[in-house]
């Protein structure tokens, strides 16, 4: 019940893969970092090996995270379309179209610590990573990531990463055409 209430006080935002995060995306509670709910869009291209596939059977064998049920509920009320348009549960789908797939997130919360910036250079930055927080987007987070917070608190996007499995530094490079290599001991 207590979670129910969180949630309707937290207002619903739409986000697009296009959207960084913003500091406005996170709220803090008991040092907690929660990330509001949001209307998200997944988009993916069809690949040849899907051409002529239906697309409910599509998305049932390649993104098994969801019954079968649920897809055929989401091509019928439009959640997933092709090329922005809805589609008929027959539908077949053609090489190069669009697909997308329109869900409402929920991220899991991570502990409130700070990405501490480490050391700031014109090409690299050396950050201390929290324990409880992902480096960056897969499986439920996108927001809750040490890039997505990076983005959202000190508007950088690292392009490159460097990560020593053991220790809790990670570096990432600021300019694509820059190669560090990097050997971290701890």
């Amino acid at each position: 019940m207590k979670r129910r209430r969180e949630e309707e006080e937290m207002e619903i935002v739409w986000q697009t893969p296009a959207n960084p995060p913003e500091r406005h995306d996170y709220i803090f509670r008991n040092g907690v970092r929660y990330v509001r709910p949001y209307h998200f869009e997944f988009i993916c291209h069809v690949k040849n090996r899907w051409t002529g596939k239906n697309i409910v059977d599509l998305f049932a064998k390649e993104f098994r995270g969801r019954p079968y049920d649920y897809y055929v509920s989401a091509v019928k009320s439009g959640r997933i379309q092709v090329d922005g348009e809805t589609v008929p549960i027959s539908y077949i789908v053609r090489t190069s179209q669009k697909i997308s797939h329109f869900v409402h997130r929920h991220e899991p919360p991570v502990m409130a610590w700070d990405v501490s910036i480490l050391q700031k250079e014109p090409d690299v930055l050396t950050v201390c990573k929290p324990a409880s927080v992902p480096v960056h987007a897969s499986g439920q987070y996108r927001k809750n990531t040490v890039v997505g917070i990076l983005e959202a608190e000190h508007g950088l996007a690292p392009l490159f990463r460097i990560q020593h499995i053991f220790c809790n530094m990670l570096i990432s490079l600021i300019q694509k055409h820059m190669l560090i290599v990097t050997s971290i001991l701890w």
